[in-house]
């Protein structure tokens, strides 16, 4: 006769939960190194020694937390893609307080753990396809030339120009983010049908150095 299986008791997952939330808390507020099972212990409310049982070792709590965040960001990106306005949307995303942080402290964290780096890894690639094929069809449809401005380009921008926003700002920098945001917001007005009437200010073709023109250039 087989032996039956055990049954999950209903708070398990909740409990679960709780330390998937401490763990994410402490990080954001204070990095994480500080997220011991101390201190996710005593930021649940719950016994240390539960954070073992859930969790055999901290990377596997590390990865809980990764994981939950990243199908929640991708989950965001989806709804954002669906979006009437998604160029907007995808900025906003972009540029949402709580995720840009946490991507930075996994950015630092899998500098450190070859398992979350490469977890890290598999994510952001799958992030940014899926935000390449919508980017792709966006900009076909506003009839922008995709070989002059390919869509991966523009999901790296949007991704490390909404990134530095954020993180700039938490360390008190913030120099040029005013010009910065109103550029952002041009570029997508100009999605929502609004013209684009920014002066860029950059030569319209190849300067071709000379004799006259080269400041370097000596008899």
């Amino acid at each position: 006769m087989s032996t039956p299986r055990k049954r999950r008791r209903e708070g398990d997952t909740e409990t679960r939960d709780q330390l998937i939330e401490a763990t994410a808390d402490i990080m954001l507020e204070e990095g994480y190194a500080a997220a011991t099972s101390r201190r996710v212990a005593a930021k649940a409310g719950v016994n240390p020694a539960l954070v073992y049982y859930y969790f055999p070792t901290m990377d596997e709590l590390f990865l809980a937390v990764f994981r939950r965040g990243a199908e929640a960001n991708l989950e965001r990106q989806r709804k954002a893609l669906a979006a009437g306005d998604p160029m907007r949307a995808l900025w906003e995303v972009a540029t949402e307080p709580r995720g840009a942080a946490m991507l930075m402290e996994f950015m630092a964290l899998a500098n450190h753990r070859k398992e979350i780096r490469a977890e890290f890894a598999t994510y952001a690639e799958r992030y940014r396809e899926s935000q390449v094929a919508a980017l792709t069809v966006i900009m076909r449809g506003h009839g922008i030339d995709l070989d002059a401005l390919p869509p991966t380009l523009m999901s790296v921008m949007i991704s490390s120009l909404g990134a530095t926003l954020v993180n700039e700002s938490s360390l008190g920098i913030t120099l040029g983010h005013r010009e910065l945001v109103e550029f952002a917001e041009d570029f997508v007005r100009a999605f929502e049908g609004a013209p684009w009437s920014r002066a860029v200010g950059l030569p319209s073709g190849p300067r071709a150095i000379t004799a006259e023109t080269d400041p370097a250039h000596t008899e």
